[in-house]
């Protein structure tokens, strides 16, 4: 038995919406190739009626943000019956919420840049004080936004007072991390198995929104363990880690997606420094499928083209909820 009737929900409610849009569409397009019956919703609230209407055999959900990867249209198709794509609802929760991760990842022994929190509540020098204490440089984050919106690297302190202003549009609480200067390196996760690890070099000082979805300078480079080098990396832009590194640095990303109860697929980033050491930094549970998105370049470098990965996708969630069925039906 395989899915035949798929819905693409996309655009949604949030910040990340016109992403989102992108990413609905590339989908659509490459389950319509790999032969499915594709409907889409452009999702503009969080009652989604078009739902009631519809034969579905799976949801892909394609959208980010809030209401999207925060447990919210997971528990309303859930409410529904519908079976969808990607992580449920409490490991959706706990990966939008970057405080929540990095508590988990430290109670799983993962290691994570340090880091505090503030509110828009407290008194600036009071912030202030703890962010000396902390150690410039620092980054500050929206602890609930995704595609890097609302994060800046502060280095002199007078900058401070701006960055939570611009940090504080986007939610009450932020994560201050101390920064870690390295490589930026993100692996995806596929149906359990960690991907080619791709290396971001962004143009700019850090792989920000503009750089993400704008600028075409940022590349995007597959990493290959130094034992498989060849005469034609050079010519293709290849970079490489010693493979003890490299091999840590799946498990970590594996790791990482199993400790948040992740199902499906992921996205993990993470930085090494100039030491080789790992630092986690999040997962996506609904990373983009845009022309520029990670994941599937990760895939592509796996031999699994965009087609079959969304493919893939539909009939891990598919196949994940006939095996849960078998089982509730056992027990």
């Amino acid at each position: 038995m395989k899915p035949k009737n798929i819905v693409v929900l996309m655009g949604g409610i949030s910040p990340e919406r016109e992403v989102s849009l992108r990413s609905g569409s590339a989908v659509a397009k490459a389950l319509t190739e790999a032969g499915f019956n594709v409907s889409c919703i452009d999702v503009k609230d969080e009652k989604i009626e078009e739902l009631e209407h519809m034969e579905i055999d799976v949801a892909f959900i394609a959208l980010h943000g809030y209401f999207g990867e925060d447990g919210g249209v997971q528990e309303l198709l859930e409410s529904k019956g519908i079976l969808y794509t990607g992580s449920g609802i409490n490991a959706s929760k706990l990966a939008m919420d970057k405080l929540a991760t990095k508590k988990r990842f430290i109670s799983a022994g993962l290691t994570t840049p340090s880091y505090i929190t503030v509110t828009e509540f407290q008194e600036f020098v009071e912030i202030e004080q703890e962010v000396n204490k902390l150690g410039l440089p620092v980054v500050l984050k929206p602890t609930r936004n995704g595609s890097s919106i609302g994060i800046s690297i502060i280095k002199d302190i007078k900058n401070l007072k701006t960055g939570l202003e611009k940090a504080f549009e986007f939610g009450y609480e932020l994560l201050i991390e101390k920064y870690i200067k390295g490589r930026e390196l993100t692996v995806g996760i596929l149906d359990d198995k960690a991907l080619p690890i791709i290396e971001i070099k962004p143009a700019v000082e850090f792989y920000n929104y503009d750089a993400k979805y704008k600028d075409n300078r940022t590349e995007y480079l597959i990493v290959k363990p130094n034992s498989e080098r060849n005469a034609n990396d050079l010519l293709n832009n290849i970079e490489f880690l010693p493979l003890s590194a490299y091999n840590e640095a799946q498990e970590l990303a594996l790791n990482a997606h199993k400790v948040l109860g992740c199902r499906g697929f992921s996205r993990v980033d993470m930085l090494m420094d100039n030491a080789g050491k790992f630092y986690l930094l999040e997962v996506n549970t609904i990373p983009g499928f845009t022309e520029k998105s990670l994941l599937p370049k990760a895939a592509k470098a796996a031999g699994i083209s965009f087609p079959l990965l969304c493919k893939k996708i539909t009939e891990i969630a598919f196949h994940n909820s006939l095996v849960s069925t078998d089982a509730s039906i056992q027990n």
